[in-house]
């Protein structure tokens, strides 16, 4: 027999296998032929295999939107993958956003209030940005990565091993189909022997199946541990984050950001709220400034003397009739009948001067 003619055989030998289980799917589906079922723990197995499938894709699809929202981004970033090339490095918004804040605080003027300030939060979103770049590799090696690892991997071997225990019980059901048809003893015969061969190739490959399937529990205890990881870079991430945004709070909080109109009215700066901060409570205008709530100062009013009050931030006088302020001190402050509702009057020894409620705490 020649190469060609084993060919042949093998080619007719398959189609027949596969015109079988074609006969025996579509009888079961309308009902005119039996089924073996497989065994309740199997089934279970099956189950939760396909469940976690379905929920690592969704987990996986949406934390790569969460660390990368833009689409395209995310388009070339797989491409490059697939092409097992290194993506080129990208500025982020944080770092952009940084980077337009420090050109505009730079052309305004870095002796300037406004222009300072600019270059201080620039310089604070570039960190932000470069936070957000560990995050973001961190959460790639250690979170997406053993995802990706499962669904292209041991999931694809599950799905395999799972189509072909399908096709093994296909062939079974089909024998067991022609031995009921067979009525010739030597049929009957030649039918028996296959069946007992397609029960042992079932029998094989639904244990091949099983053992692959109680995996399963492995993978749930390795994506544990790489939640867990992905939780503790989240953690570092915004940690960072809040240092870094309180460190610029404070730095702002020493910038003189009053300013005086041609009728010397003006508003108070506002740092960050604090439920015993004299303005805590407070109100948005449509400007953008940010007007104190008047049930502290009120109280404050009512009384014919004066209060304590701890200063929180360091405050620089923007003139002759503000009272500068040191982080930490405490003063004397009173209302003064016409003043503006933002300012109360202060008092340090032989000093005296308006003074921005939003940098009070008044002590009891």
């Amino acid at each position: 027999m020649n190469i060609m003619d084993f060919n042949v055989k093998k080619l007719a030998a398959d189609a027949g296998t596969f015109l079988s289980r074609a006969v025996q799917f579509t009888e079961e589906k309308l009902g005119q032929a039996e089924k073996t079922e497989l065994d309740a723990h199997l089934e279970n197995l099956l189950s939760k295999a396909e469940c976690t499938k379905i929920w690592t894709e969704k987990i996986m699809k949406q934390t790569e939107v969460l660390l990368q929202p833009n689409p395209n981004a995310r388009i070339e970033e797989f491409v490059y993958e697939k092409l097992d090339r290194k993506a080129p490095s990208r500025i982020n918004n944080p770092e952009l956003l940084g980077q337009y804040m420090i050109d505009a605080g730079t052309e305004f003027g870095p002796g300037t209030a406004y222009g300072n300030a600019l270059i201080k939060c620039g310089e604070t979103q570039k960190r932000i940005g470069t936070a957000d770049r560990e995050l973001i590799q961190t959460s790639a090696l250690n979170f997406l990565t053993p995802l990706r690892n499962f669904i292209e991997g041991d999931y694809k071997t599950i799905a395999k091993e799972r189509k072909l225990l399908q096709n093994k019980r296909l062939d079974l059901d089909a024998a067991k189909t022609r031995l009921k048809k067979a009525k010739a003893a030597e049929t009957k015969a030649s039918s028996e022997q296959e069946l007992r061969i397609t029960q042992s190739e079932f029998d094989r490959q639904a244990e091949i199946t099983r053992l692959l399937l109680e995996g399963i529990s492995s993978t749930h205890a390795h994506h544990l541990r790489c939640l867990n990881d992905f939780v503790e870079a989240q953690m570092t991430y915004y940690a960072q984050c809040y240092q870094y945004m309180l460190d610029l709070q404070k730095q702002l909080g020493s910038f003189p950001s009053s300013y005086c109109n041609n009728n010397q009215t003006s508003v108070a700066p506002v740092p960050s709220a604090s439920s015993n901060v004299i303005g805590s409570s407070t109100l948005t205008s449509t400007s953008g400034l940010v007007i104190a709530s008047p049930t502290n100062l009120n109280d404050l009013k009512e009384c014919s003397g004066s209060r304590k009050a701890r200063v929180l931030y360091d405050y620089d006088a923007a003139n002759s009739s503000e009272l500068s302020l040191l982080a930490d001190e405490v003063i004397t402050v009173f209302s003064v009948i016409g003043m503006d509702s933002d300012w109360l009057m202060g008092e340090r020894g032989n000093q005296k001067g308006r003074v921005p409620i939003t940098y009070l705490e008044l002590l009891n």
